[in-house]
């Protein structure tokens, strides 16, 4: 359904790849989706065809490959993982990324809401309180949230964890909650990457979007008129 873009930093005029799904419905709306450490994969694709089917425009951005890199397959061998991990880490957990989240704000036209995963959960957390032209953000599982919590959220923002992730202690997930008492953060009985199919749960991957969906229905994005 989709298919590969090239898209420019605003600022730098730095080009990246980005993955587009175009709306197959009344639009609602438009979405960036933050991919986890392995990039933008099948799986990620998958995703951004089945939310346009429901009337959104995806934009899901390589944050990390180059702009001629092939779109990666999750490969969870060692080596493998520690070069994403890697890639990661030199970028902050998505803080050097956020011109590259910017761009694709600006290429949808609005309403315009976030969603990520693992890594780019981080990210959405940071685009929420840095990013400009957000209306709602839904992150999940983002790792390195809790050590950005000193930072405020923009706008209407969930976040969702697994009660058994053993990549995220809920000391953390606590932690998070103290600094934003008023903030919807929702535990589910899954572990880490609950959504993906690496740890899928089904009921916490189906709850969890649809929490996303609903509040990216109440900030704006309703369906438009046909």
């Amino acid at each position: 359904m989709g298919e590969r873009i090239a898209l420019a930093c605003r600022e730098t005029g730095a080009p990246f790849s980005a993955y587009h799904a175009p709306p197959q419905e009344a639009r609602r709306g438009g979405i960036v989706m933050l991919h986890a450490i392995w990039g933008v994969t099948p799986h990620i694709r998958a995703l951004s065809d089945s939310l346009a089917e429901q009337g959104y425009e995806v934009i899901a951005p390589s944050l990390m490959d180059a702009a001629d890199a092939d779109f990666p397959v999750e490969d969870t061998t060692p080596s493998i993982l520690d070069a994403r991990m890697a890639m990661g880490k030199a970028t902050g957990w998505g803080v050097s990324t956020l011109p590259r989240v910017q761009a694709c704000i600006g290429a949808l036209e609005g309403p315009v809401f976030a969603m990520g995963f693992c890594y780019g959960g981080t990210t959405a957390w940071l685009a929420a309180c840095r990013c400009e032209g957000l209306s709602a953000v839904s992150a999940f599982y983002g790792g390195d949230i809790v050590a950005y919590r000193d930072e405020t959220p923009k706008v209407p923002t969930i976040l969702h964890f697994g009660k058994t992730d053993g990549m995220i202690p809920l000391a953390d997930v606590e932690a998070i909650r103290d600094t934003h008492p008023e903030l919807p953060i929702h535990l589910y009985e899954a572990g880490h990457a609950f959504v993906a199919p690496s740890g899928h749960h089904p009921d916490s991957a189906r709850l969890s979007l649809l929490r996303t969906l609903q509040l990216f229905q109440r900030s704006g994005g309703s369906k438009a008129e046909a």
